[in-house]
């Protein structure tokens, strides 16, 4: 089981691609070594819109589907495989899926990793948790959300740490309103996360989605004056806050993927991708 003697996540094996059918469009990234350049910025009109909503159902329902099997003995590798299976027979796309080279139809982060984790051979215990991240493209368009599942019986400080950190997601959907700065998101989840002493992770951060994976706007999970686009309706993007029970600082697998806290600490995470409307927010990816 890849965990080291200190309970510490390391790398397992990870299987074979998981093939799609050819009748279902790629998005234009893969098979490349990275996307095209995004073009025609972050507001959708209402048509577009729709289609990100389906987009992001197909994902949530997927996401629904790994969560209902999560217990102690299964693999991260069985949870894409069902992620995989639910995306492709809705004939959408998983777009983890060869975005920069990404070997899987899901992210998969457990305990200490903050994202990006590659589903493998780990075989989750009692007591973890696991962050199942789900983008699903279709139409010409993503959705992207991501939610933190407990595995079993968890400590309190666990518990304490997923319900909170979900908390801190909805915080961050509510301070969303046209003509606001981007950066009033990152200061209601920061000032939220730190009545906890919890971290607030800065290197990682929301961003524009729809016809690309990710547009280049950036949406910060702390104070962050120097973001400052404004916000309009029919803006898409995400917010995503990963808080964690120690530092932010973070280190990097070999694999160029992973993510985990220097200091090993548990981490959290919860996304949405939402709209902009004239009173506040949409949320686009609910199953």
């Amino acid at each position: 089981m890849p965990r080291d003697s200190h309970g510490s996540m390391t790398p397992g094996r990870i299987s074979p691609q998981r093939p799609v059918p050819a009748s279902i469009a790629r998005p234009e990234y893969v098979g490349k070594a990275g996307p095209a350049p995004h073009v025609g910025g972050d507001v959708y009109d209402a048509e577009t819109v729709e289609l990100i909503r389906a987009s992001g159902r197909i994902a949530a329902q997927a996401i629904d589907a790994a969560e209902a099997a999560v217990r102690p003995g299964v693999t991260t590798d069985e949870l894409d495989a069902l992620v995989h299976d639910f995306v492709v027979s809705h004939d959408a796309y998983p777009s983890t899926l060869g975005y920069r080279g990404f070997p899987k139809s899901s992210c998969t982060s457990v305990n200490e990793v903050i994202c990006h984790g590659i589903p493998d051979d780990t075989v989750l215990v009692e007591g973890d948790l696991v962050n199942i991240d789900v983008t699903a493209f279709a139409n010409g368009v993503h959705g992207d959300l991501n939610r933190t599942v407990l595995v079993g019986e968890a400590s309190q400080q666990a518990v304490d740490l997923v319900d909170r950190t979900r908390e801190a997601l909805r915080r961050g959907i509510k301070a969303v309103a046209p003509g606001r700065e981007v950066n009033v998101i990152g200061r209601a989840i920061e000032s939220y996360a730190a009545r906890f002493g919890y971290g607030v992770v800065r290197d990682y951060t929301g961003h524009g989605v729809g016809r690309s994976f990710h547009s280049g706007l950036v949406i910060p999970h702390y104070d962050a004056p120097r973001y400052d686009d404004v916000m309009v309706p029919g803006m898409v993007f995400t917010i995503e806050p990963m808080l964690t029970l120690g530092g932010t600082a973070a280190d990097v697998w070999a694999d160029d993927w992973t993510v985990t806290t220097r200091d090993k600490s548990l981490t959290a995470q919860f996304e949405h991708t939402l709209v902009v409307t004239e009173r506040g927010a949409d949320v686009l990816t609910l199953s």
